[in-house]
Parts: structure tokens; C-alpha cells; sequence
């Protein structure tokens, strides 16, 4: 039986840009998404996000703020459930001078342009975050 994960992932933006990673392991191998990854046992959402920022990438942010919530759900070829996070997604602050570097399940880690992350294999949730950035800023959902 497949129960739903909880996972967490953190936005950063500099200028025109968001900080992104090419993910190493799982389904998701080769993709290109927000850093983040699994909740784990009382940890909060917040701290979650953080923690796997600077995980994934080294940067240290702060102010830490709840963007919204994601059904993540996948099924095999023959239709069955195969995996189901819930996501929740997060905005947070950084220092400008902070450098990513690529680490844990993170291949790379580099900022991009809007329009370059349209081009990169990247999951819908993503694509739907960086098109409410770009209308309406990093304001509430």
C-alpha cells in the first residue's frame, strides 16, 4: 500500500533568477526542480525546506514563509499508484553573496531565468510556481 510522503521545497530568487537543482536519484533523476526534499519525523515544514536547501546546495537562508501545497502523484505504466508526496512549497531569504554548490542528491545547482527553466525538464509544479512569480511576484499564493 502507497501512503502519502511529506516533503518540502524552498524557492530562492536573486534578481531575475531561481536557484535550481538537477536531481541525482529516483523518478525524478535528470529533472530540474526547486531545492527540497523529505520531511523528516518532527521536523517542521519550514525547517525542512531550509535544512534541504542548504543540503543540496550550501546556501544558508532565512525567513522562511509557506507558498503552497502540491499533490505529487505517480503511477507505473499499468496505471497503479506508484508514489504520492505532499509538497509544500516555501519561500525564504539568502545573503546575495552565497554560491550554490551542487551536494547530497543534487547533480547541480545553478540559477536560472525564467525562461531557461521553461526549457529544462522540470515537473508542472514548478512551472506553475515560476508563472505566478513572474505575474504577481513572491507575494502569498
Amino acid at each position: 500500500m502507497i501512503y502519502p510522503r511529506i516533503a518540502a521545497s524552498c524557492v530562492l530568487k536573486r534578481g531575475n533568477t531561481y536557484l535550481m537543482v538537477r536531481r541525482a536519484h529516483g523518478q525524478a533523476a535528470g529533472d530540474y526542480a526547486f531545492p527540497g526534499g523529505k520531511v523528516e519525523p518532527g521536523e517542521l515544514l519550514a525547517e525542512a525546506a531550509l535544512r534541504e536547501l542548504r543540503e543540496e546546495t550550501g546556501i544558508k537562508a532565512y525567513n522562511p514563509r509557506f507558498f503552497r501545497f502540491y499533490d505529487l502523484i505517480e503511477h507505473d505504466a499499468a496505471g497503479l499508484l506508484s508514489s504520492h508526496y505532499v509538497l509544500a512549497v516555501h519561500l525564504a531569504d539568502t545573503d546575495d553573496q552565497q554560491r550554490p554548490v551542487a551536494a547530497d542528491d543534487a547533480l547541480e545547482a545553478a540559477w536560472y531565468t525564467a525562461a531557461e527553466i521553461r526549457a529544462l525538464p522540470t515537473p508542472a509544479s514548478v512551472l506553475e510556481c515560476i508563472e505566478h512569480f513572474e505575474v504577481y511576484g513572491l507575494g502569498p499564493a
